[in-house]
């Protein structure tokens, strides 16, 4: 059974629909220019396994997809994360991507470490080129910001999602990024000296790859495309669309610990979800980004 509407070709094994709209090529441009985020050239599936398993969104959504599903990654980028999915399971990982050169990189990198279970797609997701209720999973992280609509975007994307299924978004916060403004503001006047002196990120020792750290400046501090966001516009997408509210990074309930992230939380007041919006500043998560993450279960 095909999981796509419309026909494609493929190039280098990728699957490619034609891309038309021009916010979505300006996007697709820029990271053509230097994928996001890129390999080290001594990457392989352990060094993928160990920086999945650090992350606890990431190593928890593993444990929680299980085997046997269909997940999908919408803006994978070059592909990482659909990687760390994909080794050890038997489960159907499709990597969705604008950008062709990126897709290309995780193509190669699957090729070369044996995976076979990843599925790369090259499209624009306004498109609508999925059939609907083919995934498990949807993870959408990091992405919907960079699109025209982001609205639009979810919407289309949770037409893919089957009934009862999960889907992950994260987007920058309209508080919580303040940090990462300030930055870009202050990158533009004294260029990439400020930036290694207060971004959290490039002070790491072990950031020592000048592809990764040109495309960590470019990723946060030149996007042509970003729109921010907050806790309760994300509950209404979630209330409009039927989809039931699970859990967030940070959490909506600033006294709550995170040891589930998939475990069903408590409802909050707007009080408590600004209250962690702000605190999300002063945090690592602030220093970083601003990104949160939301996790929602489709009911309808």
């Amino acid at each position: 059974m095909s999981i796509f509407k419309k026909k494609y070709f493929t190039e280098d094994e990728i699957i490619k629909f034609p891309i038309s709209d021009n916010t979505t090529k300006k996007v697709a441009d820029f990271y053509n220019f230097n994928p996001f985020p890129g390999y080290d050239n001594d990457e392989n599936k352990h060094s993928i396994i160990l920086k999945g398993n650090k992350n606890i969104l990431s190593s928890q959504f593993k444990n929680f997809v299980g085997f046997n599903k269909n997940v999908l990654e919408l803006g994978s980028g070059t592909s990482q994360l659909s990687m760390y999915l994909a080794i050890g399971t038997n489960n159907q990982i499709f990597a969705f991507d604008s950008t062709l050169k990126a897709l290309k990189l995780g193509q190669k990198f699957a090729k070369s470490n044996n995976i076979k279970n990843i599925n790369f797609i090259n499209a624009d997701i306004f498109d609508d080129v999925l059939e609907e209720n083919i995934f498990d999973f949807v993870w959408c992280n990091g992405v919907l910001h960079h699109t025209k609509d982001p609205y639009n975007a979810f919407k289309t994307v949770l037409k893919t999602l089957k009934k009862e299924g999960y889907i992950i978004v994260g987007l920058y916060n309209k508080i919580g990024r303040i940090r990462t403004l300030i930055r870009r503001f202050f990158y533009k006047i004294f260029g990439r000296r400020f930036l290694f002196l207060f971004d959290p990120i490039l002070r790491k020792t072990n950031v020592n790859s000048k592809n990764r750290i040109d495309a960590w400046i470019r990723d946060q501090y030149e996007h042509p495309v970003e729109s921010l966001h907050t806790y309760d516009e994300v509950l209404k997408w979630f209330k409009l669309n039927n989809v039931e509210f699970i859990n967030s990074i940070p959490s909506c309930d600033i006294m709550s610990e995170l040891k589930n992230i998939f475990k069903k939380t408590k409802n909050t007041n707007s009080i408590d979800r600004i209250l962690s919006q702000i605190f999300m500043i002063f945090s690592p998560i602030g220093a970083d980004g601003g990104l949160f993450v939301f996790i929602g279960k489709k009911k309808e």
